[in-house]
């Protein structure tokens, strides 16, 4: 009887810790149902803010043509061109063959017409049928920058995205017609070319205008790939309408 007492007081003693220990541990969650588990690995995931509405990102283009703001920003940039053109060809060097780098779409040539029609879309056919009308009216601003160049013996360098050989002769044709077909020269893509980036193959042009010879000291169009290596300068037109890599 005195063996037994004192285990009974042990045991008592190790439950009551074992009591206090349990009580502290935080409690745990119980597990969730398969319904709910479901439930939650399907929910649509919330947006984190709302994307801008196609049709109103149209009306926002439409009323930046409208009201005068795109003309307005496109004569600024060619007032810069213009002017760097006519300084930077007064100090020109003994030897110097000058030249100026432009692109033709949303450049010299605006496609506002057949873009309208197109409700900002663009279709392969169409755009092929447009090209070879040659009735792109030029930019009034950017042309004479074009003919500031010519005024001051500055060679005027095309390069552009549409297609050779089936978009040269409407690409021709529309020049002359708008007063600018007196360039040096007008580089269209070949249709057999590798896919490269707009930037790279418009890059590797300018090396190769610039290996001939030529000293660019501007590069004016409305995409990135416009701008870049191998000239003094590069000015960005606006383009609201479409971006090219």
């Amino acid at each position: 009887m005195k063996l037994l007492r004192p285990l009974s007081l042990l045991l008592a003693c190790t439950l009551l810790s074992l009591g206090t220990l349990f009580a502290d541990a935080p409690s745990l969650a119980p597990a969730p149902s398969l319904a709910t588990a479901t439930r939650a690995a399907v929910a649509p995931a919330q947006p984190t803010e709302e994307l801008l509405n196609l049709s109103d990102a149209k009306a926002a283009v439409k009323a930046y043509v409208e009201d005068g703001r795109y003309d307005r920003d496109l004569a600024a940039a060619a007032t810069k061109a213009r002017e760097w053109i006519e300084e930077r060809s007064a100090a020109r060097r003994p030897g110097e063959r000058l030249a100026v780098v432009m692109d033709i779409d949303e450049t010299v040539l605006s496609n506002l017409p057949v873009m309208r029609a197109e409700d900002f879309g663009y279709n392969t056919r169409e755009w092929a049928a447009w090209i070879k009308k040659s009735e792109a009216p030029a930019l009034p601003a950017v042309k004479e920058v074009f003919l500031a160049a010519r005024a001051a013996d500055v060679a005027v360098l095309f390069l552009t995205g549409r297609k050779d050989p089936r978009d040269r002769p409407g690409t021709e044709e529309n020049l002359r017609r708008e007063g600018m077909g007196d360039y040096a020269a007008l580089q269209l893509t070949p249709n057999d070319r590798k896919k490269i980036t707009s930037l790279e193959r418009k890059t590797a042009a300018r090396a190769a205008w610039a290996a001939e010879g030529w000293t660019i000291i501007a590069t004016i169009g409305d995409q990135e790939s416009d701008l870049g290596e191998h000239a003094e300068r590069g000015f960005k037109l606006p383009n609201p309408f479409y971006k090219i890599p």
